[in-house]
């Protein structure tokens, strides 16, 4: 049995769905949300459970016959940077205790793209060398931890750790109105009717629908020998917001978008994610392009709320 904590949330639930969908029992944990995703439902376990809770944690392995764990739990800042940073770092020695003490054979743990931050290459890859860099989010300073602490924290064990560059994802269960990334508030503004602000057509970038990170992420997590330790999770490509819009004017009949042209920075191109090592390790590809994503999304949401 896999565990997912966090697994009510969007990359969460995607990723039990997935894994439920290779042929594994899943338990999946949720501290806040109680509402299990249609999806979902009557295919996992699902867990009360707060990670900082060391007790509570290990108990959940004399419940469980816990093989492998995905740790994507976390918490949204506040105005007290500390006490973010002790929420998210005692859930992730609960969680790394938890897989020392079970001799799980694989820990995966959701690490940022943001981590590129100050690398002018593109593709980003995981090969290059991490910058010292302001960084534009407590989360994203966060996750750039996450990676030595995890690394450590496994040594001398049998443990495999595996880390998650996660790239910017979208789609079922985010917050419609989400700061984190602009196509929802987007696709909801044209829902409502409203007339979005018009975006710079070949602005964008590697934004990945929700269960094709799921997929990369269970892949990751069950596949029987990976030769790297950090994975690239997203598409793999850069989308512009021209595809966006036509995709959307595809969908939505009588949709009002309109397009500025070029980029707001001038010439240039957009990041994205090289999945190479995703690919050839796992044999993931992803199934969902812009055009698709938003069909299913628009679909997704003529039923659910977010």
């Amino acid at each position: 049995m896999i565990l997912v904590t966090g697994g009510l949330g969007m990359i969460g639930a995607h990723t039990a769905r997935a894994l439920v969908d290779l042929g594994h029992e899943v338990v999946v944990t949720s501290h806040r949300r109680g509402e299990v995703p249609s999806f979902l439902a009557g295919d996992v376990v699902v867990e009360s459970l707060d990670v900082t809770d060391r007790d509570a944690f290990l108990a959940l392995g004399k419940r469980h016959g816990i093989t492998g764990i995905v740790h994507l739990a976390g918490s949204v800042p506040g105005d007290d940077p500390v006490e973010y940073f002790r929420t998210d770092l005692t859930g992730l020695l609960n969680a790394l205790d938890a897989a020392r003490t079970w001799g799980i054979g694989r820990f995966a743990v959701a690490s940022s793209l943001g981590n590129y931050i100050g690398r002018a290459e593109i593709p980003w890859h995981e090969g290059l060398a991490l910058p010292t860099a302001d960084l534009p989010h407590l989360i994203v300073a966060f996750k750039k931890a996450v990676e030595p602490l995890t690394t450590h924290g496994l040594q001398d064990t049998d443990v495999q750790p595996v880390v998650l560059r996660i790239g910017s994802t979208w789609g079922p269960l985010m917050d419609p109105e989400s700061p984190f990334n602009p196509i929802p508030p987007y696709i909801s503004a044209v829902l409502r009717g409203d007339k979005p602000q018009p975006l710079y057509a070949d602005d964008g970038g590697d934004t990945c629908y929700a269960p094709d990170a799921g997929r990369a992420i269970a892949l990751l997590t069950i596949t029987d020998t990976l030769w790297h330790t950090t994975y690239n999770v997203s598409s793999g490509r850069p989308f512009t917001n021209r595809e966006l819009v036509d995709a959307l004017r595809s969908t939505v009949s009588g949709s009002r978008l309109e397009l500025l042209p070029g980029r707001a920075g001038g010439a240039g191109d957009n990041p994205y994610l090289d999945i190479t090592r995703l690919t050839e390790d796992t044999g993931f590809e992803p199934s969902f392009d812009i055009a698709k994503a938003v069909a299913d999304y628009v679909a997704w949401r003529a039923d659910n709320s977010r």
